[in-house]
């Protein structure tokens, strides 16, 4: 992703400027010329009492937009009014927005939902993080629907030449792979599921740890190519692990949390017909197609988000 989820997500100054702002940004269609299947709102528009009128919202990066207008565009393909407000900003603006029934639906991911709903929450499999979504949820006149098998998490990363020397499959074997030095952001030295997991989790004693602040982007990446150092910190749907054939180690122990897509849509809207095209959705939506649609939304022609939806949902049989 071009802006990192966890960077977009986290941006308490953004959110604070952005909370209240959302009626402006109401729109079908805002990225380039590609025309939409639903109407377009108005500027002032805000969510319908009527069922089957949708006001889908999304966070202020390219990967959340795209997956707004793939649920908003199979819910206008079977007869819903369904309208935009892209780019809302960070979760603490569009969770409100969704609370008070600004907007109806909301791409999210599990574990980071989790945590913004329940900061005592130490869930990691996708069952529990789910059951703790699922207690808490309410408080947002929301429900949880089905998880997609795609998610968007933090990934450990190799180079292919490294795995194989080393003989890595998983974030276990760097046991086995002598000293090695870890790039993340900076945050990572000190997170529970940081450098602390990795000694407490994996009984990992081996690892040297680099600050890079670019959410796992180019500075990172020319680090790990370049073997300034051996592990990167990369999020698991950023086109550069694909282009660059790099190997994402297996976590078999948990120790980042869950962060598969999950759809939150408002009670209101919650009919049995609306969750069942959108569980639909989630159920053909895998992290290949996130890293795919990633790599064609950062492609030099930077294709239209709601296009490249258009797309998805038609080579998926909707």
């Amino acid at each position: 992703m071009s802006i990192t989820r966890r960077g977009a997500l986290g941006a308490a100054a953004v959110a604070a400027a952005l909370t209240l702002g959302l009626a402006g940004c109401a729109n079908s269609n805002t990225i380039g010329g590609g025309s939409s299947s639903s109407p377009a709102s108005s500027g002032g528009a805000t969510a319908s009492g009527d069922a089957k009128s949708i006001v889908v919202g999304s966070a202020n990066f390219g990967e959340n937009e795209i997956l707004g207008y793939i649920y908003g565009g199979a819910l206008a393909d079977k007869g819903y009014s369904v309208s935009y407000k892209p780019a809302i900003g960070a979760r603490a603006a569009y969770l409100p927005a969704l609370q008070n029934g600004e907007i109806n639906l909301v791409p999210e991911y599990a574990g980071s939902l989790l945590s913004y709903l329940d900061k005592s929450a130490n869930a990691k499999s996708g069952d529990a993080v789910k059951s703790g979504i699922d207690a808490k949820i309410g408080t947002l006149n929301a429900k949880a629907l089905d998880f997609a098998e795609a998610a968007d998490s933090d990934s450990l990363n190799v180079t292919a030449s490294f795995a194989k020397e080393k003989g890595l499959t998983s974030i276990a074997d760097l046991a086995k792979a002598g000293t090695v030095t870890l790039a993340a952001n900076p945050e990572f030295a000190t997170r529970p599921d940081g450098v602390k997991g990795l000694q407490s989790v994996y009984g990992l004693k081996n690892i040297k740890f680099k600050a890079i602040n670019d959410g796992g982007g180019p500075t990172t990446l020319k680090a790990l190519v370049s073997n300034q150092v051996q592990v990167a910190d990369i999020y698991s749907t950023t086109p550069s692990i694909k282009q660059n054939k790099l190997v994402t180690l297996t976590d078999p122990k948990n120790l980042f949390a869950s962060q598969q897509v999950v759809p939150i849509v408002s009670t209101s809207k919650a009919t049995s017909d609306l969750e069942s095209i959108v569980n639909g959705v989630s159920a053909k939506l895998t992290t290949a197609d996130l890293l795919d649609l990633n790599t064609k939304a950062s492609g030099s022609d930077k294709p239209d988000y709601q296009a490249l939806a258009k797309a998805w949902l038609s080579e998926k049989g909707f």
